[in-house]
Order: C-alpha cells, then sequence, then structure tokens
C-alpha cells in the first residue's frame, strides 16, 4: 500500500512532534520512497540552516528602537 504524507506531516516528523505510530509510518515510507526521503532530508537541511539563525536584534537596531521611543517622551 502507497500512503502519502503532507508536507505538515513531514515537518512534525523532522522536529519529532509525530505520535510514536505515525513517527513509525513516515520511517518505513522513507525507507521506500527515495523521493519522500530527498524531501525529507532537504526539510533537514532547512531545519539546521534555521536553527543557526540569529534569534536577537543587533546591538544597532536595539538602540535605534530605543532612541526612536525617545522621541515620545520629549513629545509628552
Amino acid at each position: 500500500m502507497i500512503k502519502t504524507f503532507t508536507h505538515e506531516k513531514l515537518l512534525r516528523y523532522v522536529y519529532n512532534e509525530l505520535p510514536a505510530k505515525e513517527h513509525q509510518e513516515v520511517e518505513q515510507a522513507l525507507a521506500h520512497d527515495a523521493d519522500l526521503a530527498a524531501t525529507c532530508a532537504d526539510l533537514l537541511l532547512a531545519q539546521r540552516a534555521l536553527n543557526g539563525v540569529r534569534r536577537s536584534p543587533s546591538q544597532r537596531t536595539t538602540d535605534a528602537i530605543l532612541q526612536y521611543s525617545r522621541t515620545f517622551l520629549k513629545a509628552g
């Protein structure tokens, strides 16, 4: 039986958010479907790239926001 998986389910697999039964179903499908495995590999690469992205603003950006907010204190 060929089973198809949504992009959402693959993402949930990559982030280990699937129940055990569904996780096993995806793993079995990956073992038998090269296209699905390639798609999953792409998602894993994207996940690693995104995990390395800076999650906080630069000091310059923070300073600019604070400076802008001070204009409201002076205006009031």
